[in-house]
């Protein structure tokens, strides 16, 4: 069988029209048109229905679909060790972060690993933790820097300083007492949240459950210096993790906790174990995790 086909295939699966895919793979739309018929003839039975402009696939269709991904993937991964193998110690290492870590973490990290290992090209991609899982399965990035949120037995990890849950509030506003709050007394100020998106306010609803309070949400963002700048001004009280860089703000930062113990929640880099990581790529890791346990957390709690 064709691989040929079988992206063709995939692609129109995709878009939904032979214009599009015929785009995406720079062929002409009547050689795009050949080979799907070819692969029909090829399997007997009709792929797709016309309906008006796009093209949908038939329950037969939609059964070999997943397969021609499968082995695509395979194939993908193959071109891809051999690639490696190729490369040595040189190539582009492909790595997610939440932005914050992205800003309090690797702006700082990249230069000086730059320096060590001048033809390792690092390109980043901005991804909050869930939405980095289908990334690091499809091979889209090598590595991600997360939460841990849970028990992956496909994914290898190496284990991070944990991540704390801080309240910022302005400096005039009494927080809670010798750098902590407890979350119950937390819940009765206005309250600026990251978007449920972030691990800290998935940490912080749980804990919320927990401790039976209903939050008074002011606002929910996905921008943590929104928060930070309102709480600044004022308007309320900002949850943020700790290792988001809060200095250039004028804030009273205390650690939420819940029976005296903090909300904390623990931060890996992390890899899919089936595909092919380059050696630069590893080394990268142990480097990574050795300057994040020297400089985390970021943010610490208030010293008055």
């Amino acid at each position: 069988m064709d691989l040929k086909r079988l992206r063709t295939f995939v692609a129109v699966a995709d878009l939904g029209t032979v214009s599009k895919a015929a785009l995406r793979l720079r062929i002409s739309q009547s050689a795009l048109s050949r080979q799907i018929a070819d692969l029909e003839l090829e399997c007997g039975f009709k792929l797709f229905d016309r309906i008006g402009r796009r093209l949908f696939l038939t329950t037969r269709g939609e059964q070999l679909l997943g397969e021609c991904r499968g082995v695509l993937g395979q194939i993908g991964s193959l071109a891809e060790r051999i690639e490696l193998l190729k490369r040595g110690d040189s190539g582009v290492l492909k790595i997610a972060a939440p932005p914050q870590t992205i800003e309090s973490v690797l702006t700082a990290f990249l230069p000086r690993y730059a320096k060590s290992f001048p033809n390792v090209h690092v390109k980043l991609t901005e991804a909050l933790g869930m939405d980095q899982v289908p990334l690091l399965e499809r091979g889209e990035v090598h590595i991600g820097i997360r939460h841990d949120q849970g028990v992956n037995p496909w994914f290898e990890s190496f284990a991070l300083p944990s991540d704390d849950v801080l309240a910022a509030s302005a400096r005039s506003l009494p927080l809670g007492r010798n750098g902590m709050i407890d979350i119950a007394a937390l819940a009765s100020h206005p309250l600026l949240l990251l978007d449920s998106g972030y691990s800290v306010r998935r940490l912080f609803n749980a804990a919320c459950r927990v401790a039976d309070v209903e939050p008074d949400i002011l606002l929910e963002s996905r921008a943590p210096h929104t928060l930070l700048a309102l709480a600044e001004a004022g308007h309320g009280v900002a949850v943020i993790p700790s290792v988001l860089r809060a200095n250039r703000y004028r804030l009273k930062i205390a650690r939420v906790t819940h029976r005296r113990k903090p909300l904390r929640d623990r931060y890996v880099i992390q890899w899919d174990k089936p595909r092919p990581m380059p050696g630069y790529a590893e080394n990268f890791c142990a480097t990574l995790a050795a300057y994040m346990r020297e400089v985390l957390p970021i943010t610490r709690p208030s010293s008055k």
